[in-house]
């Protein structure tokens, strides 16, 4: 009698075991959506509002907990500029950044209400008079940080004065893991996406704008390499369609996508979700943490255990990382 209420009591507590694990791999799981977003002209900052709520009700009725808009989306808010202004790409940083606190207070307010982590277009800011491209991200409690890019390409070197951040990346914390963001041409470089990955992100974040098939071409394949050096999901969201009254962003090529390391109980190729290339909308996924640990512990290959014996560093400094809950 004894060892059949053992048997009993072991099955019980297996039982309560499994379903333990079952309730804690929920909770290690995210909806994602990622926008393949048109640069759309407005004719004043509520009409903007209002149009960016559509956007963010659609994904969070759908089941969205986090929204990633694209690199440069926010150079919609040009065309309530006048005509000087819209044709005038130095200029439209100032009043862009004359801009930044409505800006950040309409997403803060749209992820309270819709309670939901929104990491919003990127915006040029101007901060202690360097020009810089910011992604802030919000999330229930309102702002909870942002990330600047550090590599720029030649147009936003040569051309439109975009300068390169101070090196400082940013690890978010969220309920159900943690992610990083490297901006665009930032995601076709290892350095950015290892550190984030070894300070603790299994998800890493590329909001784009290009023009060109190239261009997307390029940092789809800088995405799809982060995810395989380390073991982790990679997404892009990116810009789309022709905005001809924008000198800045007047011609945009992009889909968005969700990528991770082809191994064990992944997809083959790597390949989570791709959308049809410049088709307005939201590409929704969930995606699942609990596979990347495994992955990482029991993998076919150990990608993200042997990178980090390479060691990369900038030449001009340190990389330093902060760490922001939401």
């Amino acid at each position: 009698m004894a060892r059949s209420r053992g048997v009993g009591f072991d099955a019980q507590n297996h039982d309560l075991l499994d379903e333990t694990a079952q309730q804690m791999n929920i909770m290690q799981q995210v909806t994602v959506a990622s926008a393949q977003y048109p640069i759309t002209e407005h004719t004043d900052f509520i009409s903007w509002q209002n149009h960016t709520e559509k956007w963010v009700a659609d994904a969070a009725i759908r089941g969205a907990e986090l929204l990633l808009f694209p690199e440069y989306g926010a150079m919609e808010l040009v065309s309530i500029f006048n005509h000087e202004i819209r044709n005038d790409i130095r200029r439209q940083i100032h009043a862009l950044n004359d801009l930044k606190a409505d800006f950040c207070a309409t997403f803060e307010a749209l992820a309270r209400k819709y309670k939901v982590i929104i990491v919003a277009p990127s915006i040029p800011v101007v901060e202690e008079g360097k020009k810089l491209n910011r992604a802030f991200v919000f999330g229930k409690n309102g702002l909870a940080g942002y990330q600047d890019k550090f590599f720029m390409t030649r147009f936003e070197n040569e051309h439109w004065g975009i300068e390169s951040a101070p090196k400082q990346l940013t690890v978010f914390e969220a309920p159900w893991g943690k992610f990083g963001i490297q901006i665009c041409y930032d995601v076709e470089f290892p350095l950015g996406a290892q550190k984030l990955c070894e300070a603790g992100a299994k998800l890493i974040l590329a909001p784009s704008c290009t023009e060109t098939i190239r261009g997307a071409t390029r940092v789809h394949i800088g995405a799809r390499a982060r995810a395989l050096e380390n073991q982790a999901y990679t997404i892009v969201s990116q810009t789309i369609g022709e905005a001809v009254w924008s000198p800045a962003v007047d011609i945009n090529y992009g889909f968005a996508a969700f990528y991770t390391t082809p191994d064990k109980d992944m997809p083959e190729e790597g390949i989570v979700a791709t959308e049809t290339a410049q088709v307005a909308g939201w590409l929704i996924q969930k995606i699942d943490f609990p596979l990347i640990d495994e992955v990482r512990r029991d993998g076919h290959v150990f990608n993200f255990k042997d990178q980090a014996r390479v060691k990369m560093e900038l030449v001009e400094g340190q990389v330093s990382i902060i760490y922001k809950t939401l």
